[in-house]
């Protein structure tokens, strides 16, 4: 076992939640490596070595690990899950294993146990009492929070500024001050400072404003390169785009599962009798609730082959036909098309602009 000062940890991208994540493994007092941002390489090298019918973000997963690792990373990272997602921890560690890498790996348990968090940090790092390793899950949770939250917003606002690409600019300055953030006032005063400029930013909304949500499996929603930025793109044809699958959400979910499992199956009925795993139920509950609130259309993102989000499927094609509203599919694997998801996205733009028209 490796010496808590010779540890270099890193863990997989997935879009801007580097930043909280680096916060949590900070207070190991260990060397961070940063997950180089997802790129067509990464991809390459997790199609290279995994299992050619597992779901896209392993391949991503892996893809991430091994680049890590060549830059001198020892020690990594993996969250565990409500589906297949559980069991990447065992499956990469083997690969690695195999390719030669000499390092260690932890997982986080899938439901976030806190106990199991404090003794598993006790052992990389001894010297770490309780109360640091409290702060930090706080300070991490706070920044998970903020950047939900700011995010969401700006989701909404993107594609209706004056001077396009003044979002973007506030946005990438305060993702710098969330990162060098270091007490709970820091956090709070980069919220506050970069709420000030998101309202400051002119905009121009249309008199008949379309709102689409999107929904599906986390890994595809929250990364913006596996789904080919389909948020940006959906902002910049003029529409609000809601989503509500986050990082924040899901650590709630996991928290208070039972509320929200009984929740979600409430917002899906009738389509929906039971609990379907993942975010299985929450897809069909949010799509179920977003006609209900009047939403112009739904997108469902999904890894190929992912069982919960095929689940959800089927419900969700009732939904649509029963109350003639728009919802498109797109499912990811690595011959996905960048083309034929915007050739689609933009038949799926005019058909809910004629039917708004209507």
């Amino acid at each position: 076992m490796l010496q808590t000062k010779d540890r270099v940890i890193s863990f997989p991208h997935m879009g801007d939640y580097w930043i909280p994540f680096k916060s949590l493994m900070e207070v190991l007092d260990c060397r961070i490596i940063i997950p180089p941002p997802i790129t067509k390489k990464t991809l390459e090298l997790g199609i290279k070595h995994s299992p050619e019918f597992v779901c896209i973000p392993f391949k991503y997963n892996i893809g991430n690990y091994i680049e890590s690792l060549e830059k001198g990373a020892n020690f990594l990272v993996q969250a565990g899950g409500g589906c297949r997602f559980g069991y990447y921890a065992e499956v990469q560690k083997t690969i690695l294993d195999d390719l030669g890498y000499d390092y260690e790996f932890y997982q986080i348990a899938e439901n976030l146990n806190v106990l199991k968090i404090f003794k598993d940090f006790k052992i990389i790092n001894p010297k770490l009492s309780k109360y640091q390793i409290t702060m930090a899950l706080l300070r991490t949770f706070k920044k998970l929070k903020v950047l939900d939250e700011l995010d969401g917003i700006i989701r909404k606002r993107i594609g209706f500024e004056k001077r396009d690409g003044e979002l973007e600019k506030i946005k990438k300055i305060f993702l710098i001050k969330l990162d060098k953030a270091k007490t709970f006032k820091e956090i709070s005063n980069a919220k506050k400072e970069t709420l000030n400029e998101i309202y400051a930013v002119e905009l121009e909304k249309p008199k008949h404003l379309l709102r689409v949500g999107v929904v599906g499996e986390l890994y595809v929603l929250m990364e913006p390169f596996s789904n080919f930025f389909i948020e940006k793109t959906l902002g910049k044809m003029g529409i609000e785009v809601h989503r509500h699958v986050t990082v924040s959400s899901i650590l709630n979910e996991s928290f208070f599962h039972n509320r929200y499992t009984n929740k979600f199956k409430k917002y899906a009925e009738p389509y929906l009798k039971y609990h379907i795993g993942a975010h299985g139920t929450e897809s069909v509950g949010r799509a179920n609730k977003m006609v209900k609130e009047g939403f112009d259309g739904v997108i469902h993102l999904k890894p190929f082959g992912c069982m919960p989000e095929i689940n959800a499927m089927s419900a969700m094609y009732k939904i649509a036909k029963t109350n003639k509203f728009p919802i498109v599919f797109f499912s990811f694997d690595s011959q996905t098309s960048e083309t034929g998801l915007k050739t689609r996205l933009e038949a799926f733009y005019d058909m809910i602009l004629m039917k708004k028209n209507v």
